[in-house]
């Protein structure tokens, strides 16, 4: 209140002072006191978003400016995958790329180390001294490629960029689903196949184990607020489109929102959400288990690839989901090759950086040697002593 009174007190003081623009910026307008915002004092905002898929690309060139770059690198690519960024965040990935990059000696980043500091963003850093017993690493890989198969079968689910079980973060395992391009609305069918994707990775393990872990904790918790949100606030169930409940989830109190949730609805329509959230919940899982039924050796494969090398990124996927006849090796070939490719780049890149030093020795030499050539020239001749005789 004193900070609140001060400050309308100094911008009061502005009113005969000419040429003075007051401007403030806030990430929770919705807070703010009515009172600085009558005309006179605040009275124009101005929404500033994060960037879209052609700013990201052209902030991602100024941060990539002076860092030297592997071919294979597209900035348009990282642009589209790096939906939600803010050029704070552009800046910090190319940062911890080239971070990366060194600690491989490398003299070029690629986008495999761009890959592993976005992951590190998203996801945390790796914990790979991590020890994890067989057992437990198996059922980790079914968990993932349960997440990662409906991902592919369900068609409004962004597409899996990379499958990992090595521990990041406070997850013994990821599967990442990045967007092909932004998103600004979300519909009814696309949040029903996010919570069968989300509860993928509970129904693989129950299929393959006849038992479930608790870590799917995280994506129970997902998918119930989901199903909530469309139930109590989008209209999205049988109970049709109204609103029930003051909007804000009554797990987030903070400055702005009341302690106790403004519940404007009777019990019997209580019972009745509960309801509609258990069929949307119920719905979504039956899905998930026909779908990872039916494709249960796509499953086995992945799941056994990911015991093996860890890691599956989203080309490895793809060739899994759409070739019936792939092989273990030929998915290892494709990274090897990746791999041959970026090693001769950065061989190429050093081999180029020695001969740059090179020719700037050798310049350097033929200049100390053209100046030293000069100051002879430039010595006076020393007079004769028989010149006088």
């Amino acid at each position: 209140e004193q900070t609140l009174n001060q400050l309308l007190v100094e911008m009061d003081g502005f009113g005969s002072t000419e040429g003075i623009i007051v401007i403030a910026a806030t990430n929770r307008p919705d807070v703010l006191d009515p009172a600085l915002l009558r005309p006179g004092r605040f009275d124009r905002q101005i929404t500033v978003h994060q960037p879209d898929i052609h700013g990201r690309e052209e902030i991602l060139k100024v941060h990539a400016r002076n860092k030297p770059m592997e071919a294979g690198v597209d900035l348009a690519v990282i642009a589209k995958t790096t939906s939600g960024f803010t050029g704070a965040d552009l800046a910090n990935l190319l940062n911890e790329a080239a971070l990366l990059a060194a600690r491989k000696n490398k003299s070029l980043i690629g986008m495999d180390e761009i890959e592993d500091a976005f992951t590190k963003i998203v996801a945390g850093p790796q914990k790979k001294s991590m020890r994890i017993k067989e057992s437990e690493k198996l059922k980790t890989a079914y968990h993932e490629a349960g997440h990662a198969v409906l991902s592919h079968l369900l068609p409004l689910i962004d597409p899996v960029h990379q499958i990992s079980i090595i521990p990041s973060g406070n997850a013994l395992g990821y599967t990442l689903n990045l967007p092909e391009e932004d998103k600004f609305s979300v519909y009814r069918n696309e949040l029903k196949q996010k919570i069968s994707m989300l509860l993928g990775g509970r129904v693989a393990e129950q299929l393959i184990f006849d038992d479930f872990s608790g870590g799917a904790s995280n994506d129970i918790q997902r998918a119930t607020q989901i199903a909530r949100k469309m139930v109590m606030q989008l209209g999205m169930s049988d109970l049709g489109p109204i609103l029930f409940g003051s909007g804000h989830s009554d797990t987030e109190v903070f400055l702005g929102r009341d302690f106790s949730q403004n519940r404007d609805f009777s019990e019997a329509i209580a019972a009745k959400i509960d309801e509609q959230i258990e069929k949307i919940i119920n719905e979504s899982y039956n899905e998930a288990k026909r779908l990872l039924s039916e494709n249960i050796d796509k499953l086995h494969f992945i799941a056994k690839y990911l015991v093996k090398n860890e890691i599956m990124n989203g080309e490895q996927f793809r060739r899994v989901m759409e070739n019936s006849d792939v092989t273990i090796e030929e998915l290892e070939e494709m990274y090897a090759e990746k791999r041959r490719r970026s090693e001769a780049e950065n061989e190429a890149r050093a081999l180029q950086i020695k001969e740059n030093e090179r020719r700037r020795e050798e310049a350097r030499k033929l200049e100390e040697e053209k100046e030293q050539r000069s100051e002879v020239s430039n010595v006076p001749p020393r007079p004769d002593d028989d010149s006088d005789r």
